[in-house]
C-alpha cells in the first residue's frame, strides 16, 4: 500500500507544483478581476459535474464493483462489465455535453446570478463556458480507466494526468496575446488538456490490455449492483457540489475578487487534500475491499487506522502553517502583476477560515474507505447530506459579515459534521475502531503540532525585521525559512514523541490482502 501511496502523492504533488505555477500566473495576467471571475465560473461549472459524474460518485461505485467482477470471475468478465459501463458513461455524457452548450446562458444565469446584469462578466462567461465544458466528456473517460488501473495497482498514469491541465494552461497563457483575453488563452488550455489527458491513461490501458470498447448495454446483475451503488453516491457527490455551487452563487452578489480569493484560497487548501487525502484514500479503497473479499476484517481496520494516521502526520503541518503564516504564503505565491496588497489580504484570511476545515477534509476519503469497499454508498450520503443542509445554512447565516471568508467557515462546518457523522455510523456497525497506537498518536501529533505553532508564531517578527532590507524575493525567502523552521520542529517533535518504531509500523502494515497484519 505504501508503494501506491508514495506514487500517487509524489505525482499528486508534482501535479500541485505545477498548478502551482500556474496559479502564479493566473495571478499575474488575470489577476482578481472581471475576467477572471468570468473563467472561475467557467471552469467551475464542468468541475462541479465532474466531481458529481466522475471523480466523485462514479469511483465510488465502480471501484469496488470492478475489483469484485475481477476477483471473482476473472478478466474476461471485468472487460465485458467495463465495456458496457464506458458505453453508458460515453453515452450520457454527450447528452449532458449538448443539453450544457445549448442552454450555456441559463445555466450561468442559475450558477452565477450576480453575473446577470454585469455587461463585464456575464458574455464572457458564456464564452468561456462552452470552450471549458467538453472537459467533462474527456475527463470523465479519464476517470473511468483511472478506475480500472488502480484496481490492477497502477497508480501512476491517472495521477498524473492532471500535470497535463497544469501544462497546457501554462502554454496557452504563455500566448494570451494571440487570444481575445487571458481568459480565453486559459480556457483553451483547459480543453487540450483534456485530449492530452484522455491520451495519457489510453495509453496505459491498452499497455495493460484494458482498453475499453464501446459494447451493447445489458443490464446483467453486475451492472445492477453498480447502478445500486451509483444512485446514493450520485446524491451524495451532488449535495457536496451543491454546497461548492452555493459558494459561487453567493460570491457573484459579493464584490469583485470574492470569487477570485475563494479560488486561490481552495488552490492551496487542496494541497494537502490531494496530495494527503485523496492519494491515501485512492489506495485505501482497493486494498480495503481486496482485505474484506479475502475475509481479512482486521487487516482492513488495521490499515485504515494506518492510513489516519498516516494521513495526520502529514496534515497537521499544513493545517498549522495555513493558520499561522497564511499571509506569508499568499504574499510569496501570488503577490505580483495584477494580483495586489489587498487580494493577498483577502485570500489569506479565506484560507485560515479554509484550515479550519482541513483535517476533516483529509481524513474523508479515509473514513468512507470501509462502506464504499463493501458497496455500501448510501450511508456516507446519508452524512453528506446533512453536512450539506448545515453548510449552506452557515454561508447564508455568514455571507453578510465575513463576505467569502464566512463562505470558507461554512464549509469547513460542513466538513467536520460530515467527518463525525461517517466515523459515528462506522463505529455503530463495528466498522471502525482506534486502536491503541492511533489513540497515542493523535495526542502526540497534537503536541507536535502546537509545538511548531510556537516556533512559527515566534519566529516571523524577527525573520521580517532581519529580511526588511532585502530589494526583491524578500517574501518568497521569509516563507522558505519559515517552511524550514516549522518542519524542522514539528517532525523533530513527532521523532521524538512517538520514536522510530512509530514509522516502521506503517512499512509492516503494507502486507498483501489475505495475511493479517498483527502490528500496533
Amino acid at each position: 500500500m505504501l508503494k501506491g501511496i508514495f506514487t500517487v502523492g509524489g505525482l499528486t504533488l508534482l501535479s500541485r507544483v505545477t498548478g502551482f505555477l500556474r496559479d502564479i500566473m493566473l495571478a499575474a495576467i488575470l489577476g482578481a478581476g472581471p475576467v477572471a471571475d468570468a473563467f472561475f465560473v467557467a471552469l467551475r461549472l464542468p468541475n462541479h459535474f465532474r466531481a458529481i459524474f466522475a471523480e466523485g460518485a462514479f469511483n465510488a461505485a465502480f471501484v469496488p464493483a470492478y475489483a469484485r467482477v475481477r476477483e471473482q470471475g476473472g478478466t474476461d468478465p471485468a472487460r465485458l462489465f467495463a465495456d458496457r459501463i464506458f458505453t453508458m458513461l460515453f453515452a450520457s455524457q454527450i447528452v449532458l455535453l449538448a443539453v450544457a452548450l445549448f442552454f450555456t446562458p441559463g445555466v450561468i444565469g442559475l450558477l452565477a446570478p450576480g453575473f446577470g446584469g454585469d455587461v463585464a462578466r456575464f458574455p464572457i462567461a458564456v464564452e468561456l463556458t462552452r470552450v471549458t465544458f467538453p472537459y467533462l466528456l474527456l475527463v470523465t473517460i479519464v476517470t473511468l480507466y483511472g478506475g480500472i488501473l488502480n484496481t490492477l495497482h497502477r497508480f501512476a498514469a491517472a495521477a498524473a494526468a492532471p500535470i497535463l491541465l497544469n501544462l497546457s494552461m501554462m502554454a496557452t497563457l504563455a500566448l494570451a496575446a494571440f487570444f481575445p483575453t487571458a481568459g480565453h488563452a486559459a480556457a483553451w488550455g483547459v480543453l487540450i488538456a483534456g485530449v492530452l489527458e484522455v491520451l495519457l491513461l489510453l495509453a496505459d490501458a491498452r499497455r495493460n490490455g484494458v482498453v475499453a470498447r464501446f459494447r451493447r448495454p445489458v443490464l446483467d446483475e453486475d451492472i445492477r449492483k453498480f447502478f445500486r451503488a451509483l444512485g446514493p453516491a450520485t446524491v451524495g457527490s451532488a449535495g457536496t457540489q451543491l454546497a461548492l455551487f452555493a459558494d459561487t452563487v453567493i460570491a457573484s452578489f459579493l464584490a469583485a475578487g470574492a470569487l477570485s480569493a475563494l479560488y486561490y484560497a481552495d488552490r492551496l487548501n487542496q494541497l494537502p487534500i490531494g496530495v494527503i487525502g485523496i492519494a491515501i484514500g485512492t489506495v485505501l479503497l482497493p486494498d480495503i475491499a481486496r482485505r474484506i473479499a479475502g475475509g481479512d476484517e482486521a487487516g482492513a481496520r488495521n490499515t485504515q487506522n494506518r492510513a489516519i494516521e498516516l494521513t495526520l502526520l502529514l496534515s497537521v503541518p499544513c493545517l498549522v502553517a495555513f493558520v499561522v503564516i497564511s499571509e506569508p504564503i499568499m504574499r510569496a505565491l501570488f503577490l505580483r502583476g495584477a494580483f495586489t496588497e489587498s487580494d493577498a489580504q483577502a485570500s489569506a484570511a479565506t484560507l485560515s477560515a479554509y484550515a479550519a476545515g482541513l483535517l476533516a477534509f483529509v481524513l474523508i476519503r479515509s473514513a468512507t474507505a470501509p462502506f464504499f469497499a463493501r458497496g455500501d454508498t448510501a450511508t456516507p450520503v446519508m452524512a453528506s447530506l446533512i453536512a450539506v443542509a448545515v453548510n449552506i445554512a452557515f454561508k447564508v447565516a455568514l455571507m453578510g459579515p465575513l463576505a467569502q471568508v464566512g463562505l470558507a467557515i461554512a464549509t469547513s462546518i460542513g466538513a467536520w459534521i460530515n467527518l463525525s457523522l461517517v466515523v459515528w455510523f462506522a463505529v455503530r456497525r463495528g466498522l471502525f475502531a482506534i486502536d491503541a497506537r492511533l489513540k497515542k498518536s493523535l495526542a502526540m501529533l497534537a503536541l507536535a503540532g502546537l509545538g511548531m505553532t510556537a516556533g512559527l508564531w515566534l519566529a516571523q517578527r524577527p525573520l521580517r525585521a532581519w529580511l526588511s532590507s532585502m530589494p526583491i524575493m524578500r517574501d518568497e525567502v521569509a516563507l522558505g525559512l519559515l517552511a524550514i523552521v516549522g518542519a524542522s520542529i514539528y517532525f523533530t517533535l513527532v521523532y521524538l514523541l512517538l520514536g522510530r518504531s512509530w514509522f516502521t509500523g506503517f512499512v509492516r502494515t503494507a502486507t498483501p490482502a489475505g495475511e493479517t497484519d498483527t502490528s500496533v
